[in-house]
């Protein structure tokens, strides 16, 4: 094993935390990952993890390693980039991060048509609705929705998006539609937990006006296919992104209501480190997102 292959396996083995879990990671079994930490250990003549069946610590030995392995990948990784941002075709690992339901849906077939473009590129694409920081997490390029707290972070807009809030026709037929954004407080909202924003707290705005709701429901959720589902099924109010809405919509099993009233936007951005600004891979893959969604805007908001 060169020392390179080494500093990344043992970065690899810390982040992921346990030795199962990195032997998954790298299609090993679990032995062969253990053996291989002993013949790093063993080389080194120092012990760099206290480990029990499961899990493991650093050792002052492996503080010290893992601080000084993560500082050489990076400059590595720079140099690397560097050199592959004056190519003319992009190559080399990317890491893409994307919530669940957009990244199944939308983001999965869009790198399918980037990789056979892009032969070279080798896409891992890890799908979850929980915030991820970008430097500890290891991910190139993220996707998200809406207002970007991080300033460090370099955001691009790859497709525009509207929150909409939206029932299924039983539900309002049984309790009518609410006619301004306080008529909310008397139904019976879904109420979605995501990311860091308010909960419960509906905003929106005509004009300059702008209010702020605090909803209730008996139902909540931090899954949007839950929520969405819900909503189908007459539960309640739903506020969503269009994209998640579209075919609903229009197919008529969720009826839009408050449709004079604006809601927080929810515009979809490709989120990267700036040191990555002129990374090929990035910026190829960026803007394929762009060209993509583009180009398949009708199918953005039908193949929900």
């Amino acid at each position: 094993m060169n020392p390179v292959s080494e500093l990344a396996f043992f970065s690899q083995l810390v982040r992921l935390g346990s030795l199962a879990a990195t032997a998954r990671e790298l299609n090993l079994t679990p032995p062969a990952v253990s053996k291989r930490l002993a013949q790093l250990e063993q080389r080194l003549g120092v012990r760099l993890l206290n480990r029990t069946t499961r899990s493991i610590s650093l050792t002052a030995e492996g503080e010290l390693y893992l601080d000084s392995a993560q500082r050489i990948l990076r400059e590595i990784e720079e140099m690397e980039r560097q050199v592959s941002s004056s190519r003319a075709l992009p190559k080399g690992l990317l890491r893409v991060n994307a919530p669940l339901g957009f990244g199944r849906t939308h983001v999965c077939p869009a790198i399918s048509s980037f990789v056979r473009r892009y032969p070279e590129v080798e896409v891992q694409l890890h799908l979850s609705d929980r915030p991820i920081n970008l430097p500890d997490d290891a991910i190139d390029v993220a996707i998200r929705f809406g207002d970007l707290p991080d300033s460090r972070l370099i955001a691009r807009k790859i497709a525009a998006n509207r929150r909409k809030l939206c029932a299924a026709p039983s539900y309002l037929a049984t309790h009518g539609r609410p006619l301004t954004p306080k008529d909310l407080m008397q139904h019976n909202c879904i109420v979605l937990r995501q990311n860091d924003s308010a909960f419960g707290v509906w905003r929106l705005s005509r004009g300059k006006q702008s209010e702020a709701i605090k909803v209730r429901g008996n139902l909540s959720t931090n899954d949007g296919e839950v929520a969405l589902n819900w909503a189908l099924e007459g539960h309640g109010i739903l506020m969503r992104a269009e994209w998640n809405l579209a075919n609903h919509l229009s197919s008529g099993r969720l009826v839009e209501v408050l449709t004079d009233y604006e809601t927080p936007p929810a515009d979809i951005y490709a989120v990267y480190l700036e040191r990555l600004n002129l990374s090929a891979k990035v910026s190829f893959f960026i803007e394929h997102l762009r060209g993509f969604f583009s180009l398949n805007s009708d199918g953005f908001y039908a193949s929900v």
